[in-house]
């Protein structure tokens, strides 16, 4: 299995799990929760593994490098 996949099956397994979860009640904005709670550790990742290198960081997340730093203002992410 790819990586990709892995990470689609992740990301539906917590999806079913969330539903599963709210017991039949109607969930909204869903697909804001999902990225929000996606894009604050794969950013945090990444630079982790740029060792902070904002550039490095941006090249490997496919962004511009001013792109990623408003995102870092925006979710508090230190750098």
């Amino acid at each position: 299995m790819s990586r990709t996949n892995e990470l689609a099956d992740a990301v539906k397994r917590s999806l079913e799990r969330y539903f599963k979860d709210m017991d039949g009640e109607r969930p909204t904005a869903i697909y804001d929760m999902v990225l929000k709670n996606v894009e604050r550790p794969m950013i945090e990742t990444v630079l982790g593994h740029a060792e902070g290198n904002q550039t490095l960081a941006a090249e490997m997340l496919g962004i511009n490098r001013n792109t990623l730093r408003k995102k870092m203002q925006q979710l508090r992410i230190k750098g």
